[in-house]
């Protein structure tokens, strides 16, 4: 019989699921702990327990030592599912329909911000910091997650905060975008442009490689670029690319020399300098103040 998965190797700690007979005429109790000390011609797995016995399990009745600890004092952690589905406070459109650069095989991408009761915090099993689901392409962090990367200037937590797209907001929500200003800093200068300047730097590798690099990746680190660009000259975050859709588009098809490109990109790495040394944003983002928001949602979770 073959082994499905992994073969696990000599000497790894397992612990018995089950009882069985062992090599002296005994029993092997479940819960036994001992190595794998090799296989069967079946299939099965020879035990060497602690005491000197021996017997044998299939894979289903062997748990590594570590998993099967952590599965004798595990709580069922809340269902992102279920968080998402009923305490989302805030969802929008992203990507492509938000940057004004959609086609018709365009993805509708949704992000969203939920609020985990506060109760769940004191369970040994947290809640999720973030939920992949449950509705196709959408994507949501737990509301003290969302806050911590935003405060960081991640561009894509940004984005959501500024999409012109909203799909779902509570009361709650509109209190998060009320905090927008909160959010932004100089900051943005190093995670924007130094994410595409490493990105590039791969990009480059692709192209001397392959001829050609991945263009609708390209487009984006350029719309990126755009977007710093506006935050750090304005002190605002705009989503939709207005009249840059078509050359960036044409960006995306491939349509305009990897050198031309390139040219484009330096000049924007030189206006965003530039616009660092005027900027209106200051030079950390107002942390307090957001920390004392989520303190109050935290709060008002525990008297609801």
């Amino acid at each position: 019989m073959a082994i499905e998965g992994p073969q696990l190797p000599v000497g790894t700690q397992v612990v018995l699921r089950v009882a069985g007979p062992d090599d002296v005429g005994g029993t092997a109790q479940r819960g036994a702990t001992g190595r794998i000390s090799g296989v069967t011609a079946d299939g099965r797995y020879d035990v060497r327990l602690v005491d000197g016995r021996s017997t044998t399990a299939r894979r289903d009745q062997l748990s590594l030592r570590t998993a099967y600890q952590d599965e004798a004092i595990g709580v069922e952690a809340p269902d992102g599912d279920v968080l998402v589905r009923e305490r989302t406070i805030y969802a929008a459109v992203v990507g492509s329909r938000a940057f004004g650069l959609d086609t018709d095989q365009s993805d509708t991408d949704t992000r969203g911000v939920y609020v985990a009761p506060t109760e769940a915090f004191w369970s040994l099993a947290k809640p999720p910091t973030h939920v992949d689901g449950p509705e196709p392409e959408w994507f949501s962090w737990e509301v003290e997650r969302f806050c911590e990367l935003a405060l960081k200037a991640n561009p894509n937590l940004l984005e959501v905060l500024h999409s012109p797209l909203v799909v779902s907001i509570t009361p709650l929500g509109e209190e998060l975008l009320e905090l927008r200003a909160a959010f932004l800093s100089q900051l943005a200068y190093q995670t924007y442009s130094g994410y595409v300047l490493s990105q590039f730097k791969k990009l480059e590798a692709d192209f001397r490689r392959d001829g050609a690099p991945k263009w609708k990746h390209v487009m984006h680190l350029i719309r990126l670029l755009l977007s710093a660009r506006t935050l750090l000259t304005e002190g605002k975050l705009v989503v939709d690319v207005g009249d840059d859709r078509d050359r960036l588009l044409a960006v995306k098809a491939g349509a305009l020399p990897w050198d031309e490109v390139e040219r484009w990109r330096l000049a924007l790495h030189e206006e965003l300098d530039r616009a660092l040394q005027k900027t209106v944003l200051p030079a950390t983002p107002d942390v307090a103040k957001v920390d004392a928001w989520l303190r109050s949602v935290r709060r008002r979770s525990i008297d609801a």
